[in-house]
């Protein structure tokens, strides 16, 4: 048995899981909510015990020795030493040209995770604090990277290239990686076994802080929201999803706005907290709730956004045998889900609302029985999917 110790450093969270493996056994697991905010929200449970506390967490480097206290404690841990942990593995946003697959942390690793930080600013970097922190932590666990870009390698030139000049393209590189993957790949395996068909195709809504919608046909993706950096396709909790480019060049020329002024904006003041002011979808459906006209109207751009990459899809694939919901908003709101799913028969897409609003868990269908295509909400494990292939390569 090997313990490996998972860490999915998001852009205002922190999720952990120590599992063991190959059994798949989770020993502990914990979340850190709202990350640099004074009620940041932190959450553990083990096997002897769980703990939920808010409190002001500054950044990733203190939520994850909390994480290490947490571990290490007298009463709620389940390690007595570090040395248990036998791998770490860490979720790193972008892997650029670099790395499509799975590798051993070294310190050019690392140098290079810190030189794609301007492609993923809200990812790479908490990403790298992870890791760094983790070695200082457990400086005998083997420190393991997992990318998400990996996944999507399998996206169609035709589709992963933009019509700039092609020396672009074979030079500098740039091109459409695609995020989330560690999510789209465990969420569509999940979904195809349950469909019982491994031809299926299917589109996955990764719905959360960040969000993205992955085109899956016969177990590959062949098409994605997001792009060369995490900032195209769906609206986000800060990032704004897809802009016209001409909006950027009219800031810099008429404005002055610099890069990083334009990246901050794009990046941490857009999306559902520049449309609301509110970055928590939670805090937007209750505005949206009580007449709030902000969260009225960014609710309806978000759902008209996602709508249009469902349409988009589903004509690339020549059809659909399901819409797949998961992650944090898609697995939990049921309002989203509604307003996504409404006025979409001519897709065959039909929901029921009482299997949309059941509290029921794990993997469940929520279209009506007349329904064409099957909706799914599919529970992502980015951890479990994280663990199996750090295992896999310490092996």
């Amino acid at each position: 048995m090997k313990k490996i110790l998972v860490i999915n450093s998001g852009s205002s969270s922190l999720k952990f899981q120590l599992i063991a493996m190959p059994e798949e056994t989770v020993i502990a697991s914990g979340l850190v909510e709202r990350i640099g905010m004074d009620d940041a929200i932190y959450s553990f449970e083990s096997i002897k015990n769980k703990d939920t506390k808010i409190l002001k967490i500054l950044d990733h480097h203190q939520a994850l020795e909390l994480v290490a206290i947490f571990l290490l404690a007298i009463d709620l841990g389940v390690i007595a030493s570090p040395k248990e942990i036998d791998a770490i593995g860490h979720r790193v946003v972008h892997g650029g040209k670099h790395f499509s697959d799975t590798t051993l942390i070294t310190n050019e690793i690392k140098q290079k995770i810190h030189q794609l930080s301007s492609l993923a600013p809200l990812h790479n970097p908490p990403n790298l604090v992870g890791i760094e922190v983790a070695e200082k932590i457990f400086p005998d666990a083997k420190q393991v990277a997992v990318f998400d870009t990996a996944f999507h390698q399998s996206i169609p030139e035709k589709a992963n290239r933009y019509a700039i000049p092609k020396e672009l393209y074979e030079k500098e590189h740039i091109r459409l990686y695609g995020f989330h993957g560690t999510s789209h790949k465990y969420v569509s395996e999940k979904a195809t076994a349950y469909l019982n068909n491994p031809k299926s195709k299917i589109i996955v809504l990764h719905l959360g802080n960040g969000c993205s919608a992955t085109a899956i046909s016969a177990g590959k993706s062949v098409d994605h929201s997001l792009g060369f950096g995490p900032l195209t396709g769906l609206v986000m909790g800060t990032r704004s999803g897809d802009i016209d480019p001409a909006i950027i060049l009219y800031l810099m020329e008429t404005k002055g706005y610099s890069y990083q002024e334009i990246s901050n904006l794009l990046n941490k003041k857009s999306g559902m907290l520049g449309l609301t002011g509110f970055s928590d979808m939670r805090e937007i459906q209750k505005g949206y709730t009580n007449g709030d006209p902000d969260c009225i109207i960014a609710l309806e751009i978000t759902v008209h956004r996602i709508k249009k990459y469902i349409g988009a899809y589903a004509a690339a694939m020549n059809g659909l045998d399901a819409l797949v919901f998961t992650a944090g908003i898609g697995e939990n709101s049921s309002m989203l889900r509604e307003m996504v799913c409404s006025e979409m028969d001519f897709l065959g897409i039909e929901l029921s609302q009482e299997k949309n609003n059941s509290k029921e868990k794990g993997i469940r269908e929520i279209q009506s029985d007349n329904s064409k295509a099957k909706v799914l909400i599919v529970p992502t494990n980015e951890e479990l999917e994280i663990a199996k292939q750090s295992f896999q390569l310490i092996n």
